[in-house]
């Protein structure tokens, strides 16, 4: 019969032909046949099993095996031996390798006919020994799938005792070491299969022998841990963690985050390949497992650790939101990585360019899957940028991109951020702040956040771009008289000189700090800008006063040269003065005081829109230009509410339209200034600052109907309006000895070089009995025209007169003319929280300029030249370029964050003559400074390239090679780490894509 099936087999029949003789041969056999014929008929098929040509001859075998095995049980027992077996398993069959995967399969198929004669324990334990020399010898994925398979069927062959702790850690490894090699989507699939039938295996051990479970894990850590690995373990090991009892891992994690045999380099390691198993499709808990890991490592305060981690993973986590099978994970670890990491923006930064490509790719995939994960990806992102505001430039294409979704409330991002940040100690998280690789593009260098220090290093960098103040402090020589002048000095040359990307004003701080402020908590960074200024004139003051008395200088012209010399460079550079005035309303009598002050605080007008906020002025919504002056419009004093006004003049000639009523018209009125005051801007766009006009007061009612908005202009005006001092305010006449009725008046005197403006934003709410912020926009010009009251001289052609009153004396209006140069912003609710950053330029004077004559028109390009004047974005130790638009639309985007302090800086013709003494006024070349801040500077740069050099070796050793992905990764990890690129994320906007891997990986 054998002789027949041989030939049957290397016949040339057709193949129908074949089967049928095949089929009359395998019926034949089930008949009873002598011994021998058996032998001849089980070798042939085993011959036929192992070295057929074709699939119909192996297939024919197993049938033949089948039939002896049920039908001729003695002689198969007799043939299937233990003998053959050993000599299959380690000789292999012909030229049939010994691991080739049909000696495995042979004997599965063999097992199931001698599982219950007296010779299978014989077999089983040499299976058992044998297995476990297979695992670990590191088999292919093939083998070891035919192993679990056997295995699955006959626990019997499963080693015992310390064999079977080592077979699973061997199993362990041999996982580790499987990648899928094919492009196809059926490969893949195939793949994922066999991977999950190997990793079964260990399940099933595992519920036998619960106990194996913790050395198992323990191989497991070993694997991915090892630094030493050439190749980097496969995810495959990912589909074991989904089997691991979730009861264990408080202990597990608690054991890994304390051990001391494990080095941070290990830890490292681990926990980035542990993050890598996010792209593991249809695996449990894996994010759950990745979470408590990192967990464990915050409680212990492993911040290095994590810090590494996300930043080096969090790209590559984000990029899987794009694929559902792995979306659900991938979205678990991203919200713990994101909300965890609250120290620094840096790890949001990195994944802010692709938010619109993904929010767009969920939008058009029109499934619950990306529906939730939408809302829950906005719901992160408001968390973000709540948490680290004051990134205008970078947060305006994803508030654009999520502006349709749900906004979660102030309450839900609070809680959010409380769970689960690493520590709420700050300090602790000092050395992971962010760092820098390069210097900005901008060639400007930021400054180091010290823990809530944003209000200094905004002021700071304000300071610094005041140019004129900037050369005159570094000009300065040393002198032990001001030590914190020496101080900001040395600040000044290393952001001008230093290499570094940012520098640490650690020093700058200790020295400037006011002893009221509680360190580590937000502070206004207005009040801490009065108190540097205040300090650093009363330091200056005081030593020239000593510099003067040893001096002894007693000549009146030298005295009368040095009067001017005495004013300190505070106030020479913010310096300016203002004269208050009371004029009592029954004696006519005028009381005046001339006060210094460096900068102006600017109340909002009352709030309430339809009857006490200003109406918006035509074009103002981001005037490029803006000019302020004192005889453009008219109200009544402040003791009107509806109306307010700026100076003098404007209320006596009010105060006469009122007493001619029917006599004078409003349009004779406003002819009596020699000007249409009908427009808030004249022909170079710059705004007036001064009381509304007629009309505009006479529509008053008309415009609070609509959206009110604020100019600069507005703020200022209700500063410098006259007051109505009455009821309880009665003002002490000393000419009439008694309370009466008064009008109190504001007017500058002196405009200083850089005008100061603060906008009292932050006021406290008697109803609610808390502080509160006022969010209202503010439009900000970029050219100011303020109105000086100057003491009448030869008066120029263009000066307004204020005549009319018998306590007036003859005054000249002389418009002072101010750029805008920086802005600083606070964003956040309240002055004790939130952030603060600036946009600044520095302007400094080109050309010389002259006072126009009255008949000279401006030309055109004066109207645009700050327009040219590049705009930088301050923030901490980020700089980048900036525009004025950016600082128009600021709050229009981002209504929390709004402009606190401005400064704006004098254009040199028509300054008051006090001040034109300045070098400032000139353009200033580069700065000389003294030996010893050059040598500091030099040393601190070459300290710098030092570091560079060492962190690079560092990060070559041990952090580039985790960034390397399996082969059968590479479709879908090329984010940042295979093409140099941040930009890539997998699939297109729209979530198509071109292989299997990038729509499931």
């Amino acid at each position: 019969m054998d002789k027949i099936l041989e030939a049957v087999m290397q016949s040339t029949y057709p193949m129908y032909v074949k089967q049928s003789l095949a089929r009359r041969v395998i019926e034949a056999s089930k008949q009873p046949i002598d011994s021998e014929q058996c032998w001849s008929m089980l070798e042939l098929s085993t011959k036929l099993f192992f070295l057929g040509e074709s699939r119909f001859a192996r297939e024919t075998a197993r049938e033949v095996l089948e039939v002896y095995g049920r039908y001729h049980p003695e002689e198969f027992e007799e043939f299937f031996n233990v003998r053959f077996i050993l000599n299959l398993l380690q000789e292999g069959y012909g030229s049939l390798g010994k691991r080739h995967a049909f000696i495995l399969d042979y004997i599965h198929l063999g097992l199931q006919f001698v599982s219950e004669k007296p010779s299978t324990e014989d077999i089983f334990r040499l299976l058992r020994v044998e297995v476990l020399r297979i695992v670990c010898e590191r088999p292919n994925l093939k083998i070891c799938v035919r192993i679990s398979k056997l295995l699955t069927s006959y626990s019997q062959c499963i080693p015992m005792g310390h064999h079977q702790v080592l077979f699973c850690q061997q199993l362990i490894r041999c996982l580790g070491q499987f990648h899928c090699h094919s492009e196809d989507e059926e490969g893949v699939i195939q793949f994922l299969d066999q991977v999950n039938r190997v990793s079964g295996l260990l399940q099933n051990i595992w519920k036998l022998e619960t106990s194996l479970i913790l050395p198992s894990l323990k191989e497991l850590f070993a694997v991915i841990s090892s630094t030493d690995e050439l190749e980097t373990p496969s995810n495959s090991l990912a589909s074991v963690v989904q089997y691991i009892p979730l009861e264990l891992m408080e202990g597990v994690v608690r054991n890994l985050a304390n051990a001391d045999s494990i080095t941070d380099a290990q830890m490292m390691t681990a926990i980035n390949r542990m993050i890598d198993w996010v792209s593991w499709p249809l695996g449990k808990n894996i994010d759950k497992w990745i979470i408590a890991l990192l967990k464990g490592l915050a409680a212990v305060k492993k911040f290095s650790i994590l810090n590494e981690v996300s930043l080096a993973k969090i790209q590559k986590v984000f990029s899987k939101l794009l694929y559902p099978v792995v979306r659900e994970g991938a979205l678990s670890v991203l919200r713990y990585m994101l909300l965890s990491y609250q120290h620094s923006p840096e790890a949001f930064h990195l994944i802010i360019p692709h938010v619109p490509q993904v929010v767009s790719s969920l939008s058009n995939e029109n499934t619950n899957s990306a529906a939730s994960c939408l809302e829950q990806l906005a719901e992160l992102v408001h968390c973000m940028v709540f948490r680290f505001s004051g990134y205008p430039d970078l947060y305006e294409s994803i508030m654009e991109s999520i502006k349709k979704l749900p906004v979660p409330n102030e309450d839900r991002i609070k809680q959010l951020l409380g769970q689960n940040a690493w520590t709420s100690q700050k300090n602790e998280l000092a050395p992971y702040y962010p760092r820098l690789v390069s210097k900005s593009d901008t060639g400007k260098i930021g400054l180091i956040n010290l823990g809530n220090t944003c209000y200094m290093n905004s002021i700071l960098q304000a300071l610094f771009m005041a140019s004129d103040f900037r050369h005159s402090v570094l000009c300065l020589r040393d002198s032990s008289s001001q030590p914190l002048m020496m101080k900001l000095q040395y600040l000044f040359a290393f952001l001008e000189h230093s290499q570094r990307p940012a520098v640490s004003p650690e020093s700058f701080l200790a020295s400037s700090w006011p002893p009221w402020f509680t360190p580590g908590i937000q502070q206004d960074c207005s009040e801490y800008l009065k108190y540097l200024l205040d300090r650093l004139h009363e330091e200056e003051k005081t030593g020239k006063r000593i510099s003067q008395t040893l001096a002894q200088t007693s000549s009146s012209l030298q005295s009368k040269k040095t009067l001017l010399g005495n004013r300190t460079l505070i106030e020479q550079m913010f310096g300016g003065r203002i004269v208050t005035k009371i004029r009592c309303l029954k004696c006519q009598c005028v009381s005046a005081r001339e006060e210094a002050f460096t900068d102006l605080s600017l109340a909002f007008p009352p709030s309430d829109c339809n009857k006490k906020k200003l109406p918006q002025a035509p074009n103002s919504s981001s005037p490029p230009e803006g000019e302020v002056g004192p005889y453009d419009a008219h109200t009544k004093p402040k003791a009107h509410p509806l109306q307010t006004t700026d100076c003098l003049d404007d209320v006596r000639w009010q105060q006469k339209i009122e007493e001619n009523q029917g006599k004078v018209s409003p349009a004779e009125a406003l002819k009596i200034h020699g000007k249409d005051s009908t427009k808030d801007k004249d022909e170079n766009n710059c705004m007036v600052v001064g009381i509304r006009n007629l009309s505009t007061a006479n529509s008053f009612e008309k415009a609070g109907a609509k959206k009110c908005s604020l100019a600069l202009s507005d703020l200022i005006n209700h500063f410098l309006c006259p007051e109505m001092l009455t009821a309880d305010n009665k003002y002490r006449c000393e000419t009439c000895l008694s309370l009466q009725d008064a009008e109190k008046i504001v007017e500058l005197s002196t405009g200083p070089r850089y005008l100061i403006l603060t906008l009292l934003r932050f006021s406290f709410d008697l109803k609610a009995m808390k502080r509160r912020k006022i969010l209202d926009n503010v439009s900000i010009p970029m050219i100011l025209k303020l109105p000086i009251h100057v003491p009448s001289s030869p008066q120029p052609e263009n000066a307004s007169i204020e005549r009319g009153s018998r306590y007036a004396s003859m005054k000249v209006h002389q418009s002072a003319t101010y750029d805008l140069c920086t802005v600083i912003v606070h964003s956040g609710l309240s002055s004790e929280s939130g952030h603060y950053y600036c946009y600044s330029r520095e302007c400094m004077d080109t050309v010389s300029h002259k006072p126009p004559s009255a008949d000279m028109k401006r030309s055109p390009p004066d109207k645009h030249l700050d327009m040219e004047i590049q705009w930088y974005l301050f923030n901490d130790t980020r700089v980048t370029f900036s525009s004025f638009e950016s600082v128009s639309n600021i709050t229009s985007f981002f209504p929390k964050d709004t402009a606190y302090v401005l400064f704006y800086r004098h254009r040199p013709y028509g300054l008051p003559e006090a001040t034109q003494d300045l070098e400032a006024a000139k353009p200033h070349g580069d700065t000389s400074l003294n030996k010893e801040l050059m040598e500091a500077i030099t040393k601190d740069n070459i300290k710098y390239l030092q570091e560079q050099e060492k962190e690079a070796r560092n990060t070559a050793a041990y952090i580039s090679p985790l960034l390397k992905s399996p082969l059968w990764w590479q479709d879908f990890d090329k984010d940042s780490d295979d093409d140099g690129s941040s930009g890539g994320l997998g699939p297109s906007a729209g979530g198509a894509s071109g292989s299997f891997h990038g729509l499931v990986f």
